[in-house]
């Protein structure tokens, strides 16, 4: 067995199902680092994410009990890409870093998933030694996010043609997780998966 961590990357467009691969691995015993969450904790009162916000957006971001307004923030970002830009140039490194804290505290025989939405969009996928794509149809990924997020279809378009595409993800894929034929199908593909990366990190 390498003595080095393989690193594994998770990613998938919104309303891919990516959350439930992620549930499936941690089931099978991964540690899940979720970026998503990462950026939760740091936005939270006290959290360096919420302070170099406030300091790079101002005060107008907070609500009264002085927590970050997310849906704010949301509509000023997705509206505006220098704004967007700027956001992100002050939350990822503080997310990145935090990922590499949790990932060199793990367990050395742990095997550890990196969950990143935005993976391929910030050029990291040449960092990991794996990347896990999970993909689902167009009009499925629509109705989830119509029916669950309450979105527009306009909208939902919208977010979908805000990240990468497709085929920029699949292009960096060592494993394909195909989200089309129900959980049951999911489950299966995702118990192949999980063998494969028990296979490769023994080899």
């Amino acid at each position: 067995m390498s003595s080095q961590r393989q690193r594994i990357g998770l990613t998938g467009g919104i309303a891919s199902g990516k959350s439930t691969v992620a549930s499936l691995l941690a089931a099978h015993g991964a540690l899940i680092i979720d970026a998503d969450r990462i950026v939760r904790e740091l936005q939270e009162p006290g959290g360096a994410g919420l302070a170099a916000i406030v300091e790079a957006f101002g005060p107008s971001l907070l609500t009264e009990d002085g927590r970050l307004d997310r849906a704010a923030l949301g509509a000023l970002v997705f509206a505006d890409t220098e704004a967007r830009e700027r956001l992100n140039g002050i939350i990822h490194p503080l997310v990145r870093a935090e990922a590499a804290a949790r990932l060199a505290a793990a367990p050395a025989q742990q095997l550890v998933v990196e969950d990143i939405p935005l993976l391929v969009e910030t050029g990291q996928a040449p960092a990991f030694d794996e990347v896990i794509v999970v993909q689902a149809p167009l009009e499925v990924r629509l109705e989830r996010m119509e029916r669950d997020r309450g979105m527009s279809r306009e909208q939902a378009l919208g977010r979908i043609k805000a990240q990468a595409t497709d085929e920029e993800r699949a292009a960096v894929a060592t494993h394909l997780i195909l989200n089309d034929a129900g959980l049951p199908e999911l489950e299966a593909q995702v118990d192949r998966l999980w063998a494969a990366l028990l296979s490769r990190r023994s080899s």
